[in-house]
């Protein structure tokens, strides 16, 4: 079968504001092929994500997405690794390609899946699925209270495993974040694995990073995630030798999958944080998945918005015994839980597993997005080269 068309659903809520919540909008990517359709979400700015789409060329490896996704075949999964390859030659200077590819990809193996009648985890040559103990990614609170406050609630919700992150941390003195890890504990009980999030707040400092580390040692925490930018390989690397308890973890910023790998060969992270609508899709993500398992380091998903996003980034290592933290995104913004009517919950045991169903298992729901979607038009030169697909009833516009 061949790719007939892509589609983009730029949604979000009616004001985004400046807080680090990654679910206040939303692309999501729909493709047909075969009289199939399959759904994927493009963790990026929105509007540039579908300009990058249909852009005109600049020269010969800067080409518009869509010269490479439309009308290729899709029949396995070898397919979609050569359109990837492609995508990366074609579009090799348009940096938001990868962004884009990422939520086409993602929505290929979907309707892959769907087209062959199997969960995309066995599409990836997994037999069977293994539970993942979720950890509830929160953001810190404005006070030391306000986070021990938080901790309870999650506990109290069934969580085993909980995430603060970005907020103050790291903004002010190494004493005022060692409060809000020490609350952090308190609120949590000694039984709960503790992460923390610095959200790349020290860029290449080290030392800034490492006088944080008393305080997470003593609070147990099992990693200090993103201290640095995702390619400031020496920094985490200078990092990881001076930590002893204290995991480094970090990949979501990995938009390509050397990025990712490079942090594990060279920066020294015991964990790998993966988003598969960030890194070039599930076949990326699972290629990193494979060089974690060969390297000893754990691989961990990412993923802050929706259902979709969330069976997307578990299928690379739905197949993994070993690997079994994921992040579970607790607090959405109501957007990212419109995007589709079922949703992956904390079992009798507050595991989570990937969907044992054909593609991704989500069930998209376009109907209740109506409130949340804004319409697009991209002209050149008065010519029109781009409008959102029709759905009825939207309620805002921008042009």
């Amino acid at each position: 079968m061949n790719i007939d068309s892509v589609d983009f659903f730029y949604a979000s809520m009616p004001e985004v504001t400046l807080e680090a919540d990654g679910s206040q909008d939303a692309l999501l990517v729909r493709v047909t092929a075969g009289g199939h359709i399959g759904w994927g979400e493009c963790e990026a700015s929105p509007l540039t994500s579908i300009a990058a789409f249909v852009t005109p060329r600049s020269h010969g490896v800067c080409q518009p997405v869509a010269d490479s996704v439309l009308g290729e075949r899709i029949d396995s999964p070898a397919d979609i690794l050569r359109i990837a390859r492609n995508v990366g030659r074609n579009s090799m200077d348009l940096l938001q390609a990868g962004h884009t590819w990422s939520g086409i990809e993602i929505a290929l193996w979907d309707l892959l899946g769907k087209a062959k009648e199997q969960p995309v985890w066995q599409l990836l040559g997994y037999e069977r699925t293994y539970a993942k103990l979720p950890y509830a990614s929160m953001l810190m609170g404005d006070t030391p209270q306000g986070t021990l406050d938080r901790a309870r609630l999650a506990r109290a919700n069934g969580f085993r495993a909980v995430k603060f992150g970005w907020g103050s941390y790291g903004t002010g003195t190494a004493a005022d974040d060692a409060d809000h890890v020490a609350a952090a504990r308190e609120g949590l009980g000694d039984d709960a694995q503790l992460l923390i999030d610095a959200g790349q707040i020290w860029g290449d400092d080290v030392e800034a990073a490492a006088a944080r580390l008393e305080a997470l040692e003593k609070a147990h925490a099992t990693w200090l995630e993103e201290p640095f930018l995702p390619h400031a390989y020496v920094a985490h690397s200078q990092l990881a030798g001076r930590a002893r308890t204290v995991g480094i973890a970090g990949g979501e910023g990995a938009h390509t999958v050397h990025m990712a790998t490079n942090l594990i060969d060279y920066g020294g992270v015991r964990f790998i944080q993966v988003d598969a609508a960030r890194i070039g899709g599930i076949g990326a993500s699972k290629a990193v998945a494979d060089h974690a398992v060969q390297r000893g380091v754990t691989y961990v998903n990412h993923t802050f918005t929706s259902h979709l996003a969330l069976s997307a980034s578990m299928q690379p290592y739905a197949g993994l015994a070993d690997h079994r933290i994921c992040e579970y995104p607790v607090e959405p913004k109501p957007v990212a839980l419109a995007i589709s009517s079922n949703h992956i919950l904390l079992d009798e045991n507050g595991e989570v597993r990937a969907p044992d169903a054909p593609g991704l298992g989500i069930d998209v729901d376009l109907a209740g997005l109506v409130p949340y979607l804004r319409h697009v038009e991209i002209s050149i030169d008065h010519e029109r080269v781009y409008t959102s697909p029709d759905v009825p009833h939207r309620v805002s516009e921008v042009v």
